[in-house]
C-alpha cells in the first residue's frame, strides 16, 4: 500500500427505508467515524433512528481528520464502517487506498444532491455537506469593503489580519490565492507564489489553528480580517456583530464533508444505507434547520432565516471555487517549510 505523510495535514423517510431493508442481526454493531461535534443532536436526529432501522447498535470513534485518518491507515482500513472526512483527507485515503468505490445503485439518494456533491471525488463517496473559505472583517474598522482575495494585501490592512495556519483546512488555500495574484499555478510556480505570501506578511498580525482563536482575536480587537470557513461566521457574530462576510467578485473556496465506506468495512450493505439515509431530504433537512450541516439534497427547501448560516442553494454552490487536493496535498511537505520561513513558525 502506498504510504504518504499525514501526520501534518492537519450529513426518505426512516419508515420507507426500514420496509426497504433487509433484516440485520440485533448483536450487530455499526462504527462511525467523524469528529464529534454536536453530538446531542447527531444522537438524535441520525443515530437513534438509524439504530431502530437496522436493528443494531452504532458505535463512535471520533478524532480531528489527520488522526482518525492515521488510525484506519495503521489498521489497513478495517475497525470502521463509514467515515466522514474534509475533502482534502477523503483525497489523501482514496490515494492510499483506504476506501471502496460507492454502489450508487445502493445509496439513490445521491441522484438528488447537487451537482458538486454527487461525486466530488470520482466512484468514491458523495459530499454530505458543502460550506466555503471566505473573507470576514468587521465593517465598522475596516474603511473601504473587501470585495476581491487581492484586498488581502491593500495597505491599509496592515496589522491587521490573521490568516488560517498551513497545517489547517483553509491554510494551503492562502497559497494557492497568492499564486492566482501573481498570475502563476502555485504548483508549477512556488517561487513565484510565495513571493506573493512574503509581501502579504505585513498585514498580518497572527496565523490561528482553531475558529475558538480567530474569534478571539476579533473579539478582542487584535484583528479586523481574517480568512474562515463559513461554519465559524455565526459564533463570530454572535461575538462581534458587525463582523460580515466579504463578498468576493472572484469567489469563494468550496470546502466538501465527504463519507467515504472503507475497505475493510464488515457491514458493507448496512454502510450503503447509512449514507442513503444521511443524504435523504427529509434528514438534510433537519440537520440544516437544527444548526448542524448546510444540506446538499437540492431538494430540501429553506427559509431566508433558515439558510443565512448555510452554503446552499444551486446559484451559489456553483459559484464557488473547487480545489484539485491531489497536486495539493503532493506539494504540502514543501509549502510548509516555505510558509514557516515567512511567517517565522
Amino acid at each position: 500500500m502506498k504510504k504518504l505523510n499525514i501526520s501534518r495535514i492537519a450529513a426518505v423517510s426512516s419508515a420507507a427505508l426500514l420496509a426497504a431493508s433487509p433484516a440485520l442481526a440485533q448483536d450487530r454493531t455499526f462504527t462511525v467515524s467523524w469528529w464529534g461535534f454536536n453530538g446531542d443532536a447527531l444522537q438524535e436526529i441520525i443515530i437513534e433512528p438509524f439504530q431502530e432501522m437496522c436493528d443494531c447498535e452504532v458505535i463512535f470513534e471520533t478524532g480531528n481528520n489527520s488522526d482518525r485518518l492515521s488510525r484506519l491507515q495503521l489498521r489497513g482500513g478495517e475497525g470502521v464502517d463509514v467515515i466522514y472526512l474534509t475533502d482534502r483527507f477523503s483525497q489523501l485515503g482514496i490515494e492510499l487506498g483506504l476506501f471502496q468505490p460507492i454502489d450508487r445503485a445502493q445509496v439513490p439518494n445521491i441522484d438528488e444532491l447537487y451537482d458538486l456533491a454527487q461525486a466530488p471525488q470520482g466512484e468514491y463517496g458523495p459530499a454530505y455537506s458543502i460550506g466555503r473559505v471566505g473573507i470576514v472583517y468587521n465593517a465598522d474598522e475596516v474603511e473601504s469593503p473587501i470585495t476581491s482575495w487581492d484586498d488581502l494585501w491593500r495597505e491599509d490592512l496592515q496589522g491587521s489580519i490573521s490568516l488560517p495556519g498551513i497545517t489547517t483546512t483553509a491554510g494551503p488555500m492562502v497559497v494557492l490565492r497568492a499564486g492566482a495574484r501573481a498570475g502563476v499555478d502555485a504548483y508549477e510556480d512556488p517561487d513565484a507564489a510565495f513571493a506573493e505570501v512574503a509581501e502579504l506578511q505585513p498585514n498580518v498580525l497572527t496565523n490561528y489553528n482553531t475558529g475558538s482563536e480567530m474569534i478571539n482575536l476579533f473579539s478582542t480587537g487584535e484583528i479586523t480580517v481574517s480568512m474562515a470557513q463559513d461554519f465559524a461566521l455565526g459564533r463570530l457574530q454572535a461575538a462581534v456583530p458587525s463582523v460580515v462576510w466579504a463578498d468576493l467578485e472572484d469567489g469563494a473556496i468550496a470546502t466538501l464533508n465527504t463519507i467515504n465506506i472503507p475497505t475493510g468495512s464488515e457491514n458493507v450493505e448496512l454502510a450503503h444505507q447509512f449514507l442513503n439515509f444521511v443524504l435523504s431530504e427529509e434528514i438534510q433537512h433537519t440537520l440544516a434547520v437544527r444548526g448542524v450541516d448546510a444540506p446538499v439534497n437540492a431538494g430540501v427547501d429553506l427559509t431566508e432565516e433558515e439558510a443565512a448560516p448555510w452554503t446552499y442553494g444551486d446559484e451559489m454552490i456553483s459559484s464557488l471555487n473547487r480545489i484539485d487536493y491531489v497536486p495539493l496535498n503532493a506539494n504540502l511537505d514543501e509549502w510548509i517549510n516555505r510558509w514557516n520561513e515567512i511567517f517565522g513558525m
